[in-house]
């Protein structure tokens, strides 16, 4: 039988890994120097003597974004230095008629959004099995959640612009678009992997693959 010491070790092993999210900040705050050389997971603090109240805003996210691209879709980051090791980040989307954010994962963090114009169709894709499709259509106001490292899109139903704001829980999510991953890696995945995962022909995969 394990030692209590080894049992109650390994269960603290799983909860952190299992709670892994980013650091928690041991300081009031960290401002991001963006002229330090230095490497972190993060960015380099600025003197906390230099800081300034500009360093924890930004302005610019009242302002719609072009959508004028083949997905019709603009993001816009809030740029604030003031964010740096607090686990947070803020965008703005912005969909043309029926312009789409395409399936995509952010492995680092969840997503909460906000409609703040339109009608937007949203969805996950839960883990295997059942690969459940959970979806919903929002309007203005309305507020969804997609977890953690799960697939998830948006599309724009209305036949005006819409656009949201979303917040996820790390200052760098992570963003992995699926068909562009697939399709447009760099080198490739070998047409014969994914003609056997798409169950196609190589044919197909390649006149995908042109479009990436």
């Amino acid at each position: 039988m394990a030692s209590p010491i080894l049992f109650f070790g390994l269960l603290a092993f799983f909860f952190l890994a299992a709670s892994a999210s980013d650091p928690s900040p041991l300081q009031d705050f960290c401002v991001a120097d963006t002229n330090s050389p230095v490497l972190l997971n993060g960015l380099a603090c600025k003197d906390p003597k230099t800081v300034v109240a500009n360093d924890f805003s930004s302005s610019g996210l009242h302002i719609a974004g072009n959508t004028s691209n083949p997905e019709g879709l603009s993001v816009a980051s809030a740029q604030i230095p003031g964010l740096n090791t607090l686990g947070i980040s803020l965008l703005r989307f912005d969909y043309a008629p029926w312009g789409i954010n395409a399936p995509h994962i952010h492995p680092r963090a969840t997503e909460i959004l906000t409609v703040l114009e339109g009608s937007l169709e949203v969805g996950f894709v839960t883990s295997t099995p059942p690969n459940r499709l959970i979806t919903k259509v929002l309007q203005k106001g309305d507020v969804f959640v997609f977890p953690i490292g799960l697939i998830h899109y948006q599309r724009n139903v209305g036949k005006k612009s819409a656009a949201a704001i979303a917040a996820a829980s790390s200052q760098n999510p992570g963003f992995i678009p699926i068909a562009n991953s697939v399709f447009g890696s760099k080198p490739d995945i070998p047409s014969d992997v994914l003609a056997k995962a798409f169950q196609v022909d190589n044919n197909v995969v390649n006149y995908i693959r042109s479009k990436f």
